[in-house]
C-alpha cells in the first residue's frame, strides 16, 4: 500500500506545560517551559504564548537559561541534542549533539561554558543507571556542533531534574537517590555520601524526593516521601554533618526551591499549598492554599519578584512575591482518568474533554488555549489518595450546542456505584450551560455510551449500560404552560439480557443501531420498533458509525476480534470485511470520508477512506507512538481549496487526535501550512515592532509616503483637501520660532487661508452641514437676492473650466452656507491684520 507524503503529521498545542520545571527570566518578563517536543516562551503578564520554539525531534526533557546571556536558553531533549535559542526573538542559535539520551539539564554561573547533564552511563548497556557528566561546549562557528568530550561528575543519580542543585555559587554540586545524598566539591574534586534508615518498621518513608541548595550559605533542604523537610549543614565533613526537621506537609514533598537571598524556602506537594518557610524563623511559615491541584514544581525568578509552581492538572501558577497569584496559565489537562471521548462544542468551535477533577474543559484549538472550566460534580475535591470522589465519565451536545448531557460516577466501597445523569441548558445571558435536570441512578450499572439524536424535530438523548438496558431521555415540551423544560425517561428496552456496548444514530436521526455485544441491532426512534439485526464476526463490537451523505446506507463496526465490517442497510447484508485492528473508528460529520486508527507493533497506523470504495484515500504507518484512543473531525473556519484526490479529505474538516504524551496532533498540507505562515510573519511585523523613537520617524515617513500615493491615485483627494492642510498654515506652525517672518505679516497670510473664494466654492467646496430648517425666511430671500445660481443649477449644463468638469454639483444646503459666509461682515478683522507688534 502506498503512502502519501503530501500530507504531513504537524503538533497543534495541547502538551504537558508541567513535565519539567518552567524557568523565569532575569526581568520576570517571560517564562519558558517545555511542552512535548518544543520549549514555549508566554507573557508572565498576560499568559499568551509569545514565542513556540520548535527544533527538537523528541520530548523536550529540560530547559535552563544561559549564564552568560540573560536573553539565551538551552534546552535538552530525549533525541540527545542540546539547542541553544534567543527567546526574544524565537530563533535557534545552535545546536549540539551529545548522542545519549538526556533527562536534564544543569548550569552554575561559576562553571560558565560547561554543561550538567543526566545521561545513561555508557558502560552499563541495557540498565537503568544514570550518571551527571559534565559536558564542555566547543567554541565554534558552526550552527551543529558534536560534543564528544563527557567528563564524569557523580554516578548512579536519579532522573528527577529536582534531586539535583548547584550550592553556594557553584562550590559543589548536591545528588539525592533513595537513601542517599550525594555532595561533590569542585574545589576539593571529592564527593561525599550521607545515608538515612528507611524507617519503613516504624511505618515512615525517609527517602529523598527532591533537594535545593541554598544561594548563600552551606545548607542542602531535601524534601522526603513521608513529607518532612531536613536542613543539612557541615557537610563538608563527613562525620560531623547535622541537620534538623522540619515537618507540615502530610504526603510527599514534591519539590523545594531558596529564593534567591535564601531568606526564604519553598515547598509544595499534594495538598495544592504552597509554604513559604523563614530559613532562620522554620516556626514562621506563610501559606497559600486552594491553588487547584498538587504542586509538582517551584521556580523563582533571579529577582525574587516572582514564584510559579507547575501542577498535576497541567497548569502554571504565576505568584507575586507577596503570596498573591497573579496569572495562571493552564494547558491541557489529560491524564489516566480521562474518560470521556473528545467533542466539538457546536457553538465556540472548542475542544471538550475532561478538565481538572469533576470539570469539563472548553480548549481553543487555534489558540492552544483553555477558554474556560465548566464545574460538572459541583463539589470540593479533596486531594487525597484512595479517597473516592465523583468524576464525569460521558459527555455529549446535541446537534446546535442548546442541551449538554453528562454523567459522573463515584464507587464506594468497591461494590456500591454511584450514577448521576445531569442535562445542562445553554444561557444566552451568561453565555454557559446551566444544570437543568438531574437524575439520580439512571440505569443500574455503568454507562458506556450516550448520544443525541440529530432529528430536528424532537430532542432526545439514548444511553446504554452493562445492566443490559437502553433508555431515551426525552425532552418534555413546556411550551404551552410557564414551567421550564425538563427530561424524562421515554422507552427502555434490551435484546436477549445481552450488554449493549456502543450506539449510534443515522445522519438524518431516522436510525439507531445498537451493539449487544456480539450483535448489531438497528431501531427506529420514532416507535422504537426492533427493525433488523446484522450478523457479525466473531468478537464484541468496538464502535458503529453511519455513513454520511452519498454513503448513507452503509453501517460500519469494529470488533475486538480485529475485524472492520461495512453492512449495507438496504440489503440487510455485510458489503465487505477487513481484518485490522482498529482501537478508533471516527466519522467525518461534513463528508463521506471515516478514518480508522489501528494499532500495530507499538505504534498506530492511520486509514481514511470512504465505505463505498475498497480502497483508502489516504494512508500512513506509524503516526505516533503508542495507541490513538480519543480522535475528532473539527469542521474549518474557512474551507480548503485542494483538488488533489489523496488530500480532498481535508477541505472541509481538520482530523485532531491526542498521542500517549498528550501531543495533540493533526494532519496539515503545504499549501495550508504556508498560508498560516504568511499570516503569522505579517501579525509578527505589524505587532512585535517597538515604539521607539527611530520607530515613530520611520511610522510618520512611511505614513507620508501612504498619503501621498493616495493622492496620486485619487486626484479627486487632491482637490478636497481641508483648510488645516494649507501651506500657511504648515508655515506657521512646522517653522522654527527664529525664522519666523513678522507676526502682522502671518497673521493676514492665516486669515486669508480660511477664507473660500467666490470662484472655488463651486468645483472646490467640502459638504457643509445641514442647516435647520427653521431658518425659511433667510432661505427665501437668498433665493430671490441670487436668481443666476438658481437657473444654472436647474439647467445644469453651464459652461465651466475643464478642470471642474469632474466636481460633484453643490446642494442647496451648501449654497445656502457658502452665501451666509458671503453676507458675513469680516470688518472686524482687519483691526487684526493692521495691528504691529
Amino acid at each position: 500500500m502506498v503512502e502519501h507524503a503530501a500530507i504531513r503529521v504537524v503538533y497543534r498545542g495541547g502538551s504537558k506545560i508541567n513535565f519539567r520545571e518552567p524557568v523565569i527570566t532575569n526581568d520576570s518578563r517571560f517564562l519558558l517551559c517545555g511542552s512535548g517536543e518544543s520549549v514555549k516562551v508566554y507573557s508572565t503578564s498576560t499568559e499568551e504564548c509569545v514565542h513556540d520554539l520548535k527544533g527538537h525531534t523528541d520530548l523536550v526533557t529540560g530547559v535552563v537559561l544561559n549564564p552568560s546571556n540573560h536573553l539565551q536558553a538551552y534546552s535538552c531533549s530525549a533525541d540527545g541534542t542540546v539547542r541553544l535559542w534567543d527567546f526574544t526573538d524565537g530563533i535557534l542559535i545552535k545546536t549540539f549533539i551529545i548522542g545519549y539520551h538526556i533527562y536534564s539539564i544543569h548550569v552554575s554561573e561559576k562553571h560558565l561554558g560547561v554543561l550538567f547533564l543526566v545521561v545513561p552511563m555508557a558502560n552499563e548497556k541495557g540498565s537503568d543507571l544514570l550518571q551527571l557528566v559534565a559536558v564542555h561546549l566547543p567554541r565554534t562557528g558552526d550552527q551543529v556542533v558534536e560534543t564528544s568530550e563527557l567528563s564524569a561528575v557523580l554516578c548512579d543519580v536519579s532522573p528527577n531534574p529536582s534531586a539535583v542543585s548547584f550550592g553556594t555559587g557553584g562550590e559543589y554540586i548536591a545528588a539525592a537517590k533513595g537513601l542517599q545524598l550525594e555532595v561533590f566539591f569542585f574545589k576539593k574534586q571529592k564527593s561525599y555520601r550521607f545515608f538515612l534508615k528507611s524507617g519503613m518498621n516504624k511505618g515512615v518513608n525517609n527517602s529523598f524526593t527532591c533537594i535545593s541548595c541554598h544561594p548563600k550559605e552551606d545548607c542542602i533542604a531535601s524534601g522526603h516521601a513521608d513529607g518532612k523537610i531536613r536542613l543539612w549543614r557541615n557537610f563538608n565533613q563527613k562525620k560531623e554533618y547535622t541537620y534538623t526537621t522540619m515537618h507540615w506537609h502530610h504526603n510527599s514533598v514534591n519539590t523545594l526551591r531558596f529564593t534567591p537571598e535564601g531568606t526564604n524556602l519553598l515547598s509544595g506537594g499534594i495538598e495544592s499549598v504552597l509554604v513559604q518557610w523563614r530559613y532562620t524563623q522554620e516556626n514562621q511559615k506563610d501559606f497559600l492554599p486552594r491553588l487547584g491541584a498538587a504542586i509538582t514544581h517551584i521556580a523563582v525568578s533571579p529577582d525574587g519578584s516572582l514564584f510559579c509552581t507547575s501542577h498535576a492538572d497541567n497548569k502554571i501558577t504565576i505568584i507575586q512575591s507577596s503570596i498573591k497569584v497573579s496569572a495562571i496559565i493552564q494547558g491541557l489537562v489529560e491524564d489516566d482518568g480521562v474518560q470521556t471521548d473528545l467533542m466539538i462544542d457546536p457553538r465556540s468551535k472548542a475542544l471538550v474533554l475532561n478538565g481538572k477533577p469533576g470539570h469539563l474543559q472548553f480548549y481553543s484549538l487555534h489558540r492552544d488555549k483553555q477558554l474556560y472550566n465548566l464545574d460538572i460534580v459541583q463539589q470540593e475535591y479533596i486531594h487525597e489518595q484512595g479517597l473516592d470522589q465523583f468524576q464525569v465519565v460521558k459527555a455529549a451536545f446535541d446537534t446546535h450546542g442548546d442541551w449538554l448531557a453528562t454523567v459522573e460516577e463515584r464507587r464506594q466501597n468497591r461494590s456500591e456505584l454511584e450514577i448521576n445523569l445531569k442535562f445542562w441548558a445553554y444561557d444566552e445571558q451568561t453565555q454557559s450551560f446551566v444544570l437543568n435536570t438531574t437524575v439520580t441512578t439512571p440505569h443500574e450499572d455503568r454507562i458506556t455510551a450516550m448520544c443525541f439524536s440529530p432529528s430536528p424535530e424532537t430532542t432526545l438523548l439514548v444511553t446504554t449500560s452493562l445492566d443490559g438496558h437502553f433508555k431515551a431521555w426525552l425532552l418534555a415540551d413546556h411550551s404551552d404552560t410557564q414551567e421550564s423544560a425538563s427530561w424524562s425517561c421515554d422507552f427502555v428496552g434490551g435484546y436477549h439480557l445481552l450488554k449493549p456496548g456502543c450506539l449510534c444514530f443515522s445522519a438524518d436521526g431516522s436510525l439507531l443501531a445498537l451493539g449487544f455485544q456480539e450483535v448489531v441491532t438497528v431501531w427506529s426512534p420514532t416507535s422504537w420498533e426492533l427493525l433488523t439485526t446484522l450478523s457479525q464476526p466473531p468478537g464484541a463490537l468496538r464502535d458503529l458509525c453511519f455513513g454520511r451523505l452519498s454513503c448513507s446506507k452503509y453501517l460500519l463496526g469494529t470488533s475486538t476480534q480485529n475485524q472492520l465490517c461495512c453492512w449495507n442497510l438496504l440489503t440487510c447484508s455485510l458489503e465487505w470485511n477487513t481484518p485490522m485492528d482498529v482501537s478508533l473508528l471516527q466519522a467525518d460529520p461534513l463528508s463521506e470520508n471515516m478514518a480508522a486508527f489501528c494499532s500495530q507493533s507499538g505504534s498506530t497506523d492511520l486509514f481514511v477512506f470512504k465505505p463505498s470504495e475498497p480502497r483508502p484515500l489516504y494512508s500512513k504507518k506509524a503516526i505516533c507512538t503508542g495507541k490513538v484512543e480519543r480522535a475528532i473531525f473539527a469542521p474549518r473556519d474557512q474551507m480548503l481549496e485542494s483538488s488533489d484526490e489523496h488530500s480532498q479529505w481535508l477541505n472541509r474538516s481538520q482530523l485532531y487526535f491526542l498521542t500517549q504524551h498528550m501531543d495533540l496532533m493533526t494532519f496539515s498540507t503545504k499549501t495550508e501550512e504556508d498560508r498560516l505562515l504568511a499570516s503569522s510573519k505579517q501579525l509578527m511585523v505589524d505587532d512585535s515592532v517597538a515604539v521607539t523613537p527611530f520607530y515613530l520617524l520611520l511610522g510618520k515617513h512611511k505614513q507620508e509616503q501612504q498619503e501621498k500615493q493616495e493622492v496620486l491615485n485619487n486626484p479627486l483627494a487632491e482637490r478636497t483637501q481641508l483648510p488645516q492642510g494649507s501651506i500657511a498654515i504648515k508655515e506657521l506652525l512646522e517653522t522654527p520660532a527664529h525664522v519666523l517672518p513678522s507676526a502682522s505679516f502671518l497673521c493676514s497670510m492665516f486669515v486669508r487661508s480660511l477664507l473660500m473664494s467666490n470662484s472655488s466654492t463651486r468645483g472646490e467646496g467640502e459638504p457643509a452641514e445641514d442647516e435647520m430648517e427653521s431658518e425659511s425666511e433667510e432661505v427665501d430671500s437668498d433665493e430671490e437676492a441670487d436668481p443666476v445660481h438658481q437657473r444654472q443649477d436647474l439647467c445644469g449644463s453651464a459652461p465651466g473650466p475643464v478642470e471642474d468638469v469632474g466636481a460633484p454639483a453643490l446642494s442647496k444646503a451648501q449654497e445656502r452656507e457658502l452665501r451666509r459666509v458671503r453676507k458675513f461682515d469680516h470688518s472686524w478683522l482687519s483691526s487684526l491684520v493692521d495691528c504691529k507688534p
